[in-house]
């Protein structure tokens, strides 16, 4: 189907709660009497795996595998400045929150062939040390998108996508006005990704969180609950989903929106032991 036959863009919000996939689950009985669970496994023997090799796997198959099949995957809208004062805004999807205290964030750049050719926004940190990270929206996200062009170095993606910038308060490169959750950050450590006795493939940048901008429409101040039933789980200080509408990258050109969610209670060693005590006795039988 072509872009141009597909549904429009439904503009009311999609994050919903609903229950779990397998709500009965029980442990060590594991997924018996979960007709979902087991259909899944099912198919899974029926159809059987493709085994695949990263060393004998051609590059570009191996990265179109990894980005469809590791998903969703959050991205860093990054804002950052070259040595020559040249602003540069990116979007990259190997990202993550690696850590909370001290709170570090991850952003991975592939590199050109032979490791020559390392992206802008990636040179601009390793020389400056600073860059904020900034979340994307639905409501701007073909406009974040737009910064993923290839561009020449001294191309300001800023004035392409029509985003607005906002003053840092720490560091130097600006935060996008738009996000409703920007990170100040200024460089941790680098590490460089590569086989032994070859030139990198990537390079890993772990940025320090120096500062973060919240929009309070988005934060859930003490006292304030979404609508779903959150148990004894504490939710002050957490982002609500459904107005932040945060997006994702998947395979390909693919980005994918935050739909429905479910709450899994974490269990406790109290509430299990008895079911895992019993497996001794289970083995003899």
């Amino acid at each position: 189907m072509a872009a141009s036959e597909r549904p429009s863009f439904n503009y009311e919000p999609s994050f919903k709660y609903t229950q779990s996939p397998n709500p009965d689950f029980k442990p060590v009985s594991g997924l018996k009497g979960a007709p979902f669970a087991e259909e899944w496994i099912k198919k899974g023997e029926e159809v059987g795996f493709t085994v695949v090799d990263p060393q004998t796997t051609a590059p570009g198959n191996l990265y179109r595998l990894l980005i469809s099949g590791i998903v969703p995957r959050p991205i860093a809208f990054v804002s950052s400045i070259a040595a020559d004062g040249t602003q540069n805004l990116a979007p990259f999807s190997y990202f993550n929150v690696v850590n909370s205290d001290p709170p570090i964030v991850s952003v991975s750049f592939s590199v050109g062939a032979a490791g020559t050719k390392k992206k802008d926004t990636c040179n601009n940190i390793l020389t400056n040390k600073t860059f904020t990270v900034n979340i994307i929206s639905e409501p701007f996200v073909e406009a974040a998108n737009w910064c993923s062009v290839d561009s020449p170095p001294d191309v300001d993606e800023w004035y392409g996508s029509g985003l607005t910038k906002e003053k840092s308060t720490l560091v130097e490169p600006p935060r996008v006005k738009e996000s409703a959750f920007s990170l100040e950050c200024e460089l941790y450590q680098s590490v460089e990704l590569k086989h032994p006795d070859q030139p990198p493939g990537g390079i890993l940048v772990l940025g320090l969180v120096q500062l973060i901008h919240v929009r309070n429409d988005v934060l859930i101040h003490p006292g304030e609950h979404p609508d779903a039933t959150a148990g004894s789980v504490p939710r002050e200080w957490t982002i609500d989903p459904a107005k932040l509408r945060a997006v994702s990258r998947m395979g390909g050109i693919t980005y994918g929106r935050i739909g429905e969610a479910f709450e899994i209670p974490r269990p406790t060693w109290a509430q299990v032991k008895d079911n895992y005590n019993g497996r001794d006795a289970a083995d003899k039988n």
